[in-house]
């Protein structure tokens, strides 16, 4: 299992590298493990995608509120 420290670095290294499409390319790879069947790299990379899109978001969620 891939803790959470190891998600939010590989997060780091997206954004480093594709700055706010970080979530875009997460979730593109996510796409192509789960059509070669990988089941558990998509699993990872699904978890990635989450945390780059929260990284990389403009917007307060809907429960939060902003002071």
């Amino acid at each position: 299992m891939v803790d959470q420290a190891d998600i939010w670095r590989a997060v780091n290294l997206l954004a480093k590298h594709y700055g706010t499409d970080a979530a875009l390319a997460a979730a593109q790879r996510a796409q192509e493990l789960l059509a070669v069947g990988d089941v558990n790299g998509f699993t990872v990379w699904k978890r990635i995608l989450e945390s780059a899109a929260e990284l990389t978001r403009t917007k307060p969620g809907t429960d939060e509120w902003m002071n």
